[in-house]
């Protein structure tokens, strides 16, 4: 017979699995190449607001709090929210983590940028999401990938596995 910490394992294995087929699977950022991101390819100021979808564990969040900068992470794992909620308790000021599936939530007005660790399977398809929310807000919006760059798009710079490009 199954314990009860068997039929939790086995909740945490689903829901990660079922997240993985909505969109990428959890993959950690390392500190030192988001800061990079956000130092040289893409350098934030105090006026910017960057989106984070699949916002996971929160590192790419703790990295924007860092700057003068405000964040806000979109991920549809419930756990993943929780774990991020507590490792940003320090920066509830500037940081903000929403249970949202990114598909079908609008960008919050103040959105400047947006990154994404996505897969080649997606990131045509969220480059346009981009798009349209930069049209509703009528502004334009960076959006920077990490490991893969966008089908017929040129991108305005590159560092490392970085891609950005102005929306």
């Amino acid at each position: 017979m199954i314990s009860i910490l068997g039929y939790i394992f086995v909740g945490i294995v689903m829901l990660f699995l079922l997240t993985a087929l909505t969109g990428a699977p959890y993959v950690p950022s390392k500190r030192q190449e988001t800061r990079e991101a956000f130092t040289t390819l893409r350098p934030l100021t105090a006026e910017d607001t960057v989106l984070d979808i699949g916002s996971g564990d929160g590192a790419v969040l703790r990295e924007v709090a860092k700057t003068s900068a405000r964040a806000v992470g979109y991920e549809i794992n419930p756990i993943l929210v929780g774990i991020s909620w507590l490792r940003l308790r320090h920066y509830r000021k500037t940081v903000r983590v929403k249970l949202r599936n990114f598909w079908w939530a609008p960008f919050p007005e103040e959105t400047t940028v947006v990154y994404v660790f996505g897969d080649s399977r997606d990131i045509k398809k969220i480059y346009r999401k981009v798009e349209k929310e930069a049209r509703r807000l009528d502004k334009r919006i960076d959006l920077v990938s990490f490991g893969f760059a966008v089908p017929d798009q040129k991108a305005v710079a590159t560092h490392r596995a970085y891609f950005l490009y102005r929306v």
